[in-house]
């Protein structure tokens, strides 16, 4: 198969044959997406991610050996694959999954029992460098956040040069409000929202989305609303 400049290139792992058979068969038909490796364990996952350099790796949680969350952290960990995006995959939508696979670096979370048409959507959205995070994922991260974040302050990142509007935006991401319902709740644009957006990125070094929620709780910046 010629492989288009144009396609996403994604690199499936999981340790079932026909699920990574059925992402294939899925991506292989679906016009601009091409499968340009498949991994059964973790390790294998890392060390493809190094050789075929894909756009997305669509990672399995458990796998035998190193688990989906361990081989994110590998990946995004290594300069020569820091620019690959993981899109979590599980049948378990627990929350401690969700925590620990946004905070290895993954860019996105989604169970196995969705549709195609959600799969192959996330997929896109990842490969283009957005967070695949929906408020209710944000719910469950924050409260795997709450169980999970170490106790005391004194080794918190902290949100020095980032300015007050930009706090507010950053609060509000983390509460799951997308671009359009912050530009409405601060009076300003969707083109002024991505710009604080960026800005904010740039400063925290985080890579997405996904990265600046993870960074406004372990700043302390906003803390789980008790129920």
């Amino acid at each position: 198969m010629t492989v288009s400049t144009s396609d996403v290139r994604v690199l499936v792992a999981d340790d079932h044959p026909l699920i990574r058979e059925s992402f294939r068969t899925l991506l292989d038909v679906s016009p601009g997406f091409t499968v340009v490796g498949e991994a059964g364990t973790g390790t294998e996952a890392v060390r493809l991610a190094r050789l075929v350099e894909p756009d997305v790796v669509l990672m399995d949680v458990r796998m035998p050996g190193m688990d989906g969350i361990e081989a994110t952290r590998r990946i995004g960990a290594d300069p020569d694959t820091a620019a690959v995006r993981v899109l979590i995959l599980t049948t378990f939508d627990l929350d401690e999954y969700v925590y620990a696979a946004l905070a290895a670096g993954a860019s996105g979370f989604l169970v196995k029992d969705a549709t195609a048409a959600d799969l192959l959507a996330a997929v896109r959205v990842v490969a283009a460098g957005d967070a695949l995070l929906a408020p209710g994922v944000t719910r469950r991260l924050i409260g795997a956040f709450a169980r999970q974040a170490p106790g005391g302050s004194a080794d918190r990142p902290t949100l020095a040069g980032v300015t007050e509007r930009e706090r507010e935006v950053l609060t509000l991401i983390a509460r799951g409000l997308n671009n359009a319902e912050i530009a409405q709740r601060l009076h300003v644009t969707v083109g002024t929202v991505k710009t604080h957006i960026g800005r904010l990125l740039a400063k925290l070094a985080a890579r997405d989305r996904a990265q600046l929620v993870i960074t406004a709780y372990e700043t302390g910046l906003v803390t789980p609303e008790r129920r």
